[in-house]
């Protein structure tokens, strides 16, 4: 009843957008899905990751006839847009092979099994669809919201010196092979992610289960709520406000450059085109969340966590997406969503009610600061720095130590008390 309630509510969402999208004259989520089935897609990696997903419900003889299905329409539709002379993109075949699986789950399964079906199909398809809601999403804010609040953000952003300036003139004196990693790594976290969550299902064909909690599932929920946050603060980013990808609209020519000043900020008119996507930065959430579920795995696990996190970070900086205040929020608003997602698995308590309300205090309070105190932040940088960082340093501290609660505590084992030597008996005489 769960899963049926989590797909009716997804489902009409996905048709709110969808009718959103419409009215702003573009195809929505669902539209862009389906063309997929048969036109140019535009991410096959993706595709192929949401395959990849829909495949740890099957058997090693299921998940090769799979992948070599897909690969087969694959070609074929590659050899067709060779023909009619159309872009060579890939990835249908990974779609065709994913549906597929949900058709022979409704029609060839029963039980058990077809629900096991059901949900791998419904965690590859919700991977793409979630990509294509934050499309849609990113178009309503650049057309619903006609100025943006960056003046409060940048000043504000003095309190931790700057670091979107710092970062954009380190990318800068690393080009071009900075910058070409930093892009590689900021584009494929989904694929990243979809990796991670692989290695966290990878007993569910023997199990025949899902387990309670994964990478995957915050992931969605991150990629859901956090457009909302864009429609009540609207940020485009100091690359775009403060630089020469701005054009006509920037406030000023100053990134990296030269730090904004400090003065009275005021919301500035923007393009009807650029999102504004920043605060919070999802990137940093999806990159914590990612860096959170890799601590259980191998070392090779653990070390990609960490890098995606870093790198990440650096990207969001340097190439002026984001401002340092937005990493800080995404960080808290990444970690409150995963305790959120952690209590509804295992059971709400105490202690989870009031993790979540602690982050969710520290979040709506950044935002509040970032956009009523952001003069007094910068005039007074070395105190409002730090209590940013300790506010932000409070909500890890809180989530480490309530999930070091949940975590099951090992008992030691009774070892057997090794036997007595028989006592001597005494001779009878």
């Amino acid at each position: 009843m769960l899963w049926t309630a989590a797909g009716v509510v997804t489902a009409g969402f996905l048709v709110v957008l969808e009718c959103a999208a419409r009215h702003y004259g573009v195809r929505g989520p669902i539209t862009e899905q389906a063309r997929e089935v048969v036109f140019s897609p535009r991410s096959g990696p993706l595709l192929y990751a949401g395959l990849a997903l829909t495949m740890v419900v099957l058997t090693w003889r299921q998940r090769l006839i799979a992948a070599g299905a897909a690969i087969g329409i694959d070609v074929v539709f590659l050899l067709v847009r060779w023909a009619v002379g159309a872009e060579l993109n890939f990835g249908n075949g990974a779609l065709w092979v994913v549906l597929g699986c949900a058709v022979v789950a409704v029609t060839r399964r029963r039980g058990g099994e077809r629900t096991l079906l059901l949900k791998g199909a419904g965690l590859g398809l919700l991977l793409v669809a979630g990509h294509k809601t934050g499309d849609t999403w990113l178009l309503i804010t650049s057309e619903t919201r006609k100025t943006v609040l960056d003046p409060y953000v940048a000043i504000a952003d003095q309190a931790l010196g700057n670091p979107s300036w710092l970062a954009g003139r380190f990318v800068e004196a690393t080009a071009p092979v900075g910058g070409h990693v930093l892009h590689l790594v900021y584009g494929q976290l989904p694929l990243a992610a979809a990796l991670v969550g692989l290695y966290q299902l990878r007993h569910v064909a023997v199990e025949r289960r899902f387990p309670s909690h994964h990478l995957v599932r915050t992931f969605l929920v991150i990629g859901l709520l956090g457009p909302a946050v864009y429609m009540i603060f609207p940020v485009v980013g100091p690359v775009f406000a403060y630089g020469a990808e701005g054009g006509q609209w920037a406030v000023a020519d100053l990134w990296p450059g030269t730090p904004p000043p400090v003065g009275a900020p005021h919301a500035v008119p923007f393009d009807d085109i650029t999102p504004r996507n920043c605060m919070p930065s999802l990137h940093t959430a999806w990159a914590m969340t990612l860096f959170v579920h890799s601590r259980r795995g191998s070392r090779a696990v653990r070390f990609a966590g960490a890098f995606w996190l870093v790198a990440t970070l650096t990207a969001t900086l340097g190439f002026g997406y984001h401002y340092g205040a937005d990493l800080v929020a995404g960080v808290v608003f990444a970690l409150t969503v995963e305790a959120a997602m952690r209590a509804s698995a295992r059971g709400w308590d105490r202690a989870a009610v009031r993790l979540v309300a602690h982050g969710t205090a520290v979040f709506a309070a950044l935002l509040v600061a970032y956009r009523y105190l952001p003069t007094e932040m910068a005039e007074h940088r070395w105190a409002a720095g730090p209590l940013l960082v300790l506010a932000m340093a409070s909500v890890i501290v809180a989530y480490l130590r309530t999930i070091r609660r949940w975590e099951p505590k090992a008992v030691p084992v009774r070892q057997p008390e090794p036997p007595r030597p028989a006592e001597p008996q005494p001779e009878l005489v």
